[in-house]
């Protein structure tokens, strides 16, 4: 296998790491050789990218992009982010190299297709700045799906605080509050919910399935890799 991968990350750390272990337990191979090399920049410095849109606080956009630079330098030849918030600076990234940017939602919306939901009303759980940007109701509208999002009451009681616990190495206890806000995205007329935060696929995780399509974009982004690299 001759391409390499560029996987920015860091946003969070663990995020970026079961992405390394999903995309090495979805590749079909026999042996190490087999495997899709990756380059892995994992960098828990860049600036939080929720308080950068919401609240003001440092652009994170010279350190992603510095990011991008060293997985250039590092000769990938394709980039995944397994962070659906810093997708909010995807066009100013995509701008500054000539790799190819792999879009998370593009990625979800694929995984949204193998579960057998391709249009159709759908749930949508992340952070309060990737709803806020509206980076899935836009894209995926464009798809024929209707997105439903969390209330803000539900943001701020459940999935804000349970994102947190994932980012702090408390990934049991943030499955109770996702689990409940993806039921009652089901009970408004969800087909499917889209998991848009990689941390929330962590949670969600911790506990039993849900009795319900679940769209893990660290799952997806996975397998749109390993598409852009043939396999």
């Amino acid at each position: 296998m001759d391409k390499v991968l560029g996987v920015l990350g860091g946003m969070g750390p663990l995020a970026s790491a079961h992405f390394m272990v999903r995309l090495t337990l979805l590749t079909p191979a026999a042996r190490d050789q087999d495997h899709l090399p990756a380059v892995l920049w994992s960098d828990p410095r860049v600036p939080d990218r929720t308080a950068a849109r919401l609240r003001a606080g440092e652009d994170p956009l010279p350190a992603l992009l510095c990011g991008v630079r060293g997985l250039e330098a590092a000769g990938a030849g394709a980039i995944a982010i397994p962070c659906n918030t810093a997708h909010g600076w995807y066009a100013e990234m995509q701008a500054a190299t000539r790799l190819p940017i792999l879009h998370i939602v593009d990625a979800a919306a694929a995984e949204l297709r193998r579960l057998g939901v391709p249009e159709g009303r759908i749930g949508v759980m992340g952070t309060a700045a990737t709803l806020a940007m509206r980076l899935y109701q836009e894209r995926l509208g464009q798809l024929g799906y209707d997105c439903l999002v969390p209330s803000e009451a539900e943001m701020a009681s459940r999935v804000t605080p349970a994102i947190a616990e994932v980012k702090a190495n408390r990934v049991a206890e943030a499955y109770a509050p996702l689990a409940e806000v993806a039921r009652a995205l089901v009970v408004r007329g969800a087909r499917a919910v889209v998991l848009g935060c990689t941390e929330i696929p962590l949670g969600i995780a911790a506990g039993p399935v849900l009795p319900f399509p679940v769209a893990d974009t660290i799952d997806g982004l996975a397998r749109a890799s390993l598409r852009w690299a043939g396999y």
